[in-house]
């Protein structure tokens, strides 16, 4: 590999706020009214605006449409104002997928093998046919060797069958969502196939639009009487196939490369910093590898996309869940990429649960002896990974250990789950569930919703090494939204920790002393010079925490019990003023 591959990408200052547009009140320009508040000047220097940003259709915003302004919830004033309170911004790259209501995809769909994008998403069939064999519905069937080794993020396939003009169904890749549905037919519609009277086309109409109420395979809808007529009839019925879905990208072709090009310059003139790679690990496929970070191929593609981000004066930031026994956040750091601290959130309630800093202090050891540069958390959109912090058994038959082991981690996974939390599952290429994933709750529930918690675990954040970036949800003590979450059926565990807040709730939350608590704190890592200098671990028991930021003669001290979370704040200045903050029960 080149020299270049292994510069590193520097981070900016300061603490980041995480929300969609309309978290709050409803759009963007709600959250900088809230903003501009005297209890939130100087509190964050950046800002994870969520993908609803842009025109999207799915996934709350992960499957893009388009990367134009969402003109219901962002204006170009919004971002002009966010640039007045010296805010800059964090913006997703989706890589993997677009959606199915893409430009590009619908020109696919419409035009067939004439498409100019033909090539622009993956085609299964065209993926696999050197390495499988073709069922009778068509589909190629990778071989098992090769069926075995693949990552699924649901059962079956991951693919989406769609018909193209001439008739023909085309199988293209899917690694997330999809649905298929078909729409009514009309009367009208079917007077106009030969032979079929406008008597016969009512009632052929009531039958087929009962099939498709009752989501019968329309391929088997008895027509009986209208035999004759089947073709017709059901080739108007595929015409009205509509599909919603997030379809992946063909990396192989130069358009897509041209398409991420276009598109990092698009959201460097929104006032992007910071470019955050999403499901960045999918987009290298190749039979025979997992398709989940195939090396050497993704490393190939980050060297490229950060090529085209420097261009454009960014820094790009791959967003990677694994389990810290794969070492693979070392992996990425080592190649000068930032890494999101996807550890931090489960090792800070093992810590607050059980009392002891020891896990949470050979977290920190390693940032610091690694060079590594994070983005930290306690909640997030997602859930809390818990799995992220298990060891792993490498190919040579020893064993990494994780950063809690397997009881402790499941110590902690049944205190969230008590609390209220759901689980995400992960699946096997035979469907069979291998794992959880992650479980999903604000963090002040899985905290118990304690409130001296929650202001002890965003305390131990700010003096993390790292951006530290809040959720929303988490600032103003959210807790678990139910109700938010069986709405959402089997894909809303993720809605339990999403509730949009009103104005209101923003006029009742400043109220309350967790909240203004939180924002002073806030506010004191974003402006004290101290953080801008190096973090010392001081030695102390188990049940204690004690860690100084200095730089210069500016000093910030975190004296924390983890037995019973109470902590003091000392700062001191160039100017020899100091401060002292107590936080107790």
């Amino acid at each position: 590999m080149s020299q270049e591959q292994f510069i590193r990408q520097e981070l900016p200052h300061g603490v980041m706020l995480n929300a969609y547009p309309d978290s709050i009140g409803g759009k963007l320009a709600d959250i900088v009214t809230m903003l501009k508040r005297p209890e939130f000047q100087d509190a964050f220097s950046l800002f994870y605006i969520l993908p609803t940003f842009f025109n999207s259709d799915l996934d709350r915003g992960f499957s893009i449409v388009d990367y134009g302004l969402n003109e219901e919830l962002v204006t170009p004033d919004d971002l002009a104002e966010l640039h007045k309170l010296n805010i800059n911004f964090k913006l997703d790259l989706v890589l993997n997928h677009l959606s199915v209501q893409s430009p590009q995809f619908q020109d696919l769909i419409e035009r067939g093998n004439e498409s100019q994008y033909k090539d622009f998403f993956v085609d299964w069939n065209e993926f696999w046919h050197e390495h499988g064999t073709e069922a009778p519905d068509g589909t190629i069937i990778p071989t098992e060797e090769y069926l075995q080794k693949l990552f699924m993020r649901k059962p079956g396939l991951p693919i989406l069958k769609v018909r193209f003009p001439d008739g023909s169904d085309r199988l293209y890749w899917n690694t997330f969502y999809q649905d298929v549905s078909y729409q009514e037919i009309t009367p009208e519609e079917l007077a106009e196939i030969d032979g079929i009277s406008p008597d016969d086309a009512s009632q052929i109409a009531a039958v087929v639009n009962q099939a498709i109420a009752a989501k019968t395979d329309i391929s088997s809808m008895e027509l009986d009487g209208y035999t004759h007529h089947r073709d017709a009839i059901l080739a108007l019925v595929e015409r009205k196939r509509k599909y919603l879905g997030q379809m992946d990208l063909n990396a192989r072709s130069e358009k897509v490369w041209h398409f991420y090009d276009e598109t990092l310059r698009r959201l460097r003139d929104y006032g992007a910093k910071i470019i955050r790679l999403d499901a960045f690990a999918y987009l290298h496929k190749e039979p025979g590898q997992t398709n989940f970070f195939n090396r050497p191929g993704t490393w190939d593609y980050l060297e490229r996309l950060k090529r085209l981000a420097e261009k454009n004066d960014l820094i790009v930031f791959p967003e990677i869940h694994a389990e810290y026994g794969t070492g693979l956040h070392e992996e990425v750091a080592s190649k000068g990429f930032p890494i999101y601290d996807f550890f931090f959130p489960g090792l800070v309630i093992d810590a607050l649960e059980r009392g002891t800093s020891q896990a949470l202090l050979r977290w920190i050891d390693e940032i610091q002896a690694k060079g590594l540069q994070t983005i930290n958390m306690l909640g997030c959109h997602d859930g809390i990974p818990l799995l992220d912090l298990r060891g792993k058994a490498s190919g040579a038959g020893s064993f990494r250990e994780g950063l809690l082991d397997e009881e402790q981690i499941e110590a902690t996974m049944a205190r969230v789950t008590e609390r209220g939390g759901r689980v995400k599952n992960l699946y096997g290429p035979d469907g069979r569930k291998i794992a959880y994933y992650q479980v999903n709750a604000t963090f002040f529930s899985a905290l118990g919703e304690d409130e001296q918690k929650l202001l002890m675990a965003r305390a131990i954040q700010l003096f993390m090494p790292g951006i530290p970036q809040v959720w929303y949800l988490d600032l103003f003590a959210g807790k678990n939204d139910y109700a938010a979450a069986d709405r959402g059926g089997a894909a809303g565990h993720k809605e339990i920790n999403r509730t949009n807040l009103s104005l209101e709730d923003i006029e009742a939350g400043l109220k309350r002393l967790v909240v203004r608590d939180q924002l002073k704190l806030i506010q004191l890592r974003n402006t004290s010079p101290a953080f801008r200098g190096h973090l010392e671990v001081q030695p102390t028991d188990p049940q204690h925490l004690h860690l100084t930021w200095r730089n210069g003669q500016s000093q910030a001290t975190l004296m924390a019990d983890l037995r019973n979370s109470s902590f003091r704040i000392a700062l001191s200045d160039a100017s020899g003023q100091e401060q002292l903050f107590t936080y107790e029960r």
